[in-house]
């Protein structure tokens, strides 16, 4: 299996290939159509100058185009019936076109470098052929014949030639150099995040990746340490939910079970026995209450936001509430109010009840016998309040932002008193979160309560 490591190197590398084949397919284009035309006119300038340099001097045929021959050019001379002489480097391929040399002895200028075929691959500016030159008339000894000239490239840039290769070279090995350690520094990251990864799926989380990169990568480490602490915080909670559960459930198992044993004492009297029967039947009941707490949020978790909405009149709901649970508070003597306008709102009527019942019961049980308790419920611009207030216990400030956690009690040994799961809140907040409402406290030490609840 190839590593990113070594695609990124083959890719990259593969990359610079089409490149270069592509800059020298379109170096030669360059040169075909604009280059070529110009290179040949500037020849042809220089071809005449030579005729006529020639003309001018004091000098044989074989003496001139020796020495000029010598300024990196190459020549053929001819007067069409023998072989004709050739000066300075050898040419690669001597032949040219039939009745080109009568042609130019008649008078015409030879435009082979205008005329060389376009090939792909090959430029023809350094194809040294006969053919790939100027050939224009000369007289030479008052006879007419015909010179053809191109430039000498072999020795006019033969330093040059070694500099571009060195340089072609040099770039192509530091490239390549460049590529396997720049990927390599690419690659790092991301082997990291998978060290990090195998790191987490053995339940390790104390992983730090550098967080300080502005790139992709950076972004990539930052959500991985963030889905990291996430991961590590639902671990906590798992670990924390099961703990709490086996508490919840353990407790009452061995109360019943201890009773359980007392009763079958048989030097247990009548009354001992009712009173045994009466605590194993509360137990059962609170854990009967625990177990459906749980299957209630099980089944919350599970709705991820999508549960099933009909017109919910709450000022009824409310009402009928305060008549179910009169004998709690009229068993405490409190004095309950409702001040409520006529709403219908689009919910879920079972857990909206839950949730205000779970609120209600709550102000109940920790508000002192003749306490009070008020309710108020208000279509308003922003949407509907409901507000549950009383004059109960209260909440200490350090336990307010804690209090919707699953299981979690601000009195032990006060909410075992008052037989509390610590799950009725979390139940209120998660039917709250799935109706896109908000909950909000606000409480006194020994001066009360005030929950309110924001429908949208």
């Amino acid at each position: 299996m190839k590593s990113l490591y070594i695609r990124i190197v083959v890719v990259t590398l593969f990359i610079m290939l089409i490149s270069s084949v592509i800059a020298f397919i379109g170096s030669n284009l360059y040169y075909q159509k604009i280059l070529k035309p110009s290179n040949d006119k500037k020849n042809t300038e220089i071809a005449n100058d030579v005729v006529d340099l020639f003309e001018a001097a004091s000098m044989d045929e074989s003496t001139f185009f020796e020495k000029t021959a010598k300024l990196s050019y190459q020549f053929y001379v001819t007067d069409g019936k023998g072989e004709g002489t050739f000066y300075g480097a050898a040419f690669r391929n001597r032949s040219l076109p039939p009745g080109v040399i009568q042609d130019v002895l008649n008078g015409h200028t030879y435009h082979g470098m205008a005329e060389y075929p376009s090939t792909t691959f090959v430029t023809g500016f350094f194809a040294n052929e006969l053919s790939n030159s100027i050939g224009v008339p000369i007289k030479i000894d008052g006879k007419p014949h015909a010179v053809f000239m191109r430039p000498d490239i072999k020795q006019q840039f033969n330093e040059i030639h070694i500099l571009l290769a060195v340089l072609l070279l040099l770039t192509i090995a530091l490239t390549m150099l460049i590529v396997f350690f720049s990927t390599r520094y690419l690659v790092k990251p991301i082997r990291e995040l998978t060290v990090a990864t195998k790191k987490i799926t053995d339940g390790d989380y104390s992983i730090q990746l550098k967080e300080n990169r502005q790139d992709e990568i950076g972004t990539l480490a930052k959500s991985f340490m963030f889905m990291s602490r996430q991961l590590m915080q639902v671990e906590q909670m798992r670990q924390e939910f099961v703990s709490n559960v086996s508490h919840e459930i353990q407790t009452p198992l061995s109360s019943m079970k201890g009773y359980a044993n007392l009763m079958r004492s048989p030097s247990l009297s009548k009354e001992e026995q009712d009173a045994y029967s009466k605590v194993i039947e509360s137990e059962s009941t609170r854990l009967s209450k625990v177990s459906k707490q749980l299957l209630t949020l099980a089944s919350l978790d599970k709705d991820h936001g999508v549960i099933n909405c009909e017109s919910v009149n709450l000022t009824g709901m409310l009402q009928t509430l305060i008549s179910q649970t009169r004998w709690l508070w009229e068993e405490k003597d409190l004095a309950l109010s409702l001040e409520a306008d006529e709403v219908t709102y689009p919910g879920n009527e079972d857990l909206l009840y839950q949730a205000f019942e779970n609120l209600l019961s709550n102000s109940i049980k920790y508000t002192p016998p003749e306490g009070e308790i008020r309710l108020s419920l208000h279509q308003e611009v922003k949407g509907i309040m409901f507000r549950i207030e009383d004059n109960g216990i209260g909440i200490p400030p350090e336990h307010i932002g804690k209090i919707f956690e699953r299981f979690y009690k601000v009195d032990e040994s006060r909410s075992h008193e008052r037989n509390s799961s610590g799950l009725g809140l979390s139940i209120v907040k998660k039917i709250i979160t799935l109706h896109h409402g908000e909950i909000h406290v606000v409480s006194i030490p020994d001066g009360g309560t005030t929950f309110t609840l924001t429908l949208p």
